[in-house]
């Protein structure tokens, strides 16, 4: 994708501090403000509402007070609408691309992604829905049988700090172009191109249909989870506080949608050309600075070619470049914080302790001038499957690989995790690709080309990578209920049940 002029990180001006977005205004929190802080630098960029309960009431009361006049709006309008947010985000991308490469610490080119992505969210239900409410009405005896979908209500949404907006669209666009109002709850730790959109969205919605609280998961999103007047919950995080969501719906009856953790497993067969598997494989662990539940993030490689394939790999690693976020040849920046980059050197000590194997890496990397940041090296690990580098989500640039010689051992050895988001194959023989393909336990597989992304393709996971499917028709589905109507055009004749 072709990058628009580039904004210079200096001429990015942030509001004093944001506050929760509520029925159209930004407005003071009730429990003060958190520093918002450049992932890199450490230094403070603004401030953010540290949302809370009194917040999280005010919202949804918006919410529920816009949903009468929402949800009747025309599929035509909604459709107008959604295409206006796409156009206004399209316009403001590059200023936002780079709030959030201040804001997560990630690579500046990777926002060209991110954005072509969250874009395209609002510009495909805007057009989905046109068809999707076609319904499949029919004539029947003495009358007509009518179905129709129509939204749930007030959606509740908690998004994770990795892709800010690539999430808020997953989620926003088909909750909204269902006739559904919204909470969302962005991280704290990086929601301010969140806040700076839903100054975007003020222009164009009527107010209260979205409501944008910031906040700690334990004080925001709970009261969000927990709130008895939300129609629908939908997560994007981690195994634990998915469980906490998902038992918080079924207490109360509502919908949810998970997109949860992963441990994507990448095979490389025999008959590849190398250097352009190592480029994948590469391409498939350190992308979004490795903090991606899809990450490739371990690797299966074919004994027959193992040693050449791991000595090309750990060259590629060496090539990688570490540098400044804002410096758009840089391909690994900072993690998004201390807290993130403590805990994956401290995976990289576990490895060591159970016998895993540290081919290359490992270790926290100084940027001059962002000396505050944790820029981590790519790490390549030798691992068995009983290990847990090789079983538990790192959330960091590193890949543990694996040699394996029959296919049947692979693809167990591949489903042998709790989670099933996405995977990865490499082989010249499509054959052999798709057999092993569909034996995987994965909600998306790629075969020679990692994260392929596809406009309007279901994204969820098996197991415990969550329930549903997000960025595709069937999403409109989850924030949808079906209501069927059967018409007689006569009344029973007197006498008829006698």
């Amino acid at each position: 994708m072709e990058a628009m002029t580039q904004i210079s990180p200096n001429k990015i001006k942030f509001e004093e501090k944001y506050g929760p977005f509520i029925n159209g205004e930004m407005v003071e929190p009730a429990n003060g403000y958190i520093d918002a802080i450049n992932a890199a630098t450490g230094k403070v960029l603004s401030k953010i509402g540290r949302g809370g309960q009194e917040d999280i009431e005010r919202a949804v009361n918006a919410a529920r007070a816009a949903f009468p006049g929402w949800s009747n709006t025309s599929v035509e309008q909604r459709y107008e609408l959604l295409n206006k947010i796409a156009d206004v985000l399209e316009a403001n991308q590059e200023r936002l691309k780079m709030i959030e490469c201040l804001d997560t610490g990630r690579s500046l080119h990777e926002f060209d992604l991110d954005y072509k992505l969250a874009i395209f969210q609002f510009r495909f239900f805007a057009s989905t829905i046109l068809s999707y409410y076609e319904g499949a009405s029919r004539p029947i005896d003495n009358g007509y049988l009518i179905t129709k979908k129509e939204p749930l209500g007030v959606c509740g949404m908690i998004i994770p700090w990795n892709v800010p907006m690539i999430m808020a669209a997953g989620k926003l666009a088909p909750a909204l172009a269902a006739g559904n109002t919204v909470v969302l709850k962005p991280a704290e730790d990086a929601c301010l191109s969140i806040m700076e959109f839903s100054k975007l969205l003020a222009d164009i919605l009527p107010k209260g249909v979205v409501n944008i609280v910031p906040g700690y998961g334990t004080e925001a999103g709970q009261a969000l989870i927990d709130h008895p007047n939300v129609d629908k919950l939908t997560f994007t995080g981690s195994v634990g506080v998915g469980k906490l969501v998902g038992k918080a719906a079924g207490e109360k009856i509502v919908p949810v949608t998970l997109e949860l953790g992963g441990k994507s497993a990448h095979i490389v067969f025999p008959d590849v050309e190398i250097d352009n598997a190592v480029e994948n494989a590469t391409l498939g662990y350190t992308f979004f600075n490795g903090e991606s539940c899809v990450l490739g993030s371990r690797l299966f490689v074919h004994e027959d070619i193992y040693d050449e394939f791991i000595e090309k790999l750990i060259t590629r690693a060496r090539q990688v470049k570490i540098g400044p976020p804002t410096d758009r040849s840089t391909r690994l920046a900072s993690v998004i914080s201390e807290k993130q980059g403590k805990r994956i050197l401290g995976y990289f000590e576990i490895a060591k302790n159970e016998g895993a194997k540290i081919l290359y890496g490992g270790n926290r990397v100084t940027v001059p001038g962002h000396e505050h940041g944790y820029f981590i090296e790519p790490t390549i690990i030798e691992a068995e499957p009983h290990m847990r580098i090789f079983q538990e989500e790192i959330f960091g640039p590193a890949v543990t690989v694996t040699k394996w010689k029959d296919v049947h051992e692979v693809i167990e050895m591949a489903n042998g995790v709790e989670y099933g988001l996405a995977a990865g194959i490499m082989t010249n023989d499509l054959q052999k690709a798709m057999d092993t393909a569909n034996k995987l336990e994965a909600g998306s597989v790629w075969i020679n080309s990692y994260f392929n992304f596809q406009l309007g393709a279901p994204f969820g996971g098996y197991k415990k990578s969550g329930v549903g499917r997000e960025q595709s028709k069937e999403t409109l589905d989850s924030y949808s209920q079906s209501k069927t109507i059967t018409v007689a055009y006569n009344l029973p004749e007197p006498g008829m049940f006698l």
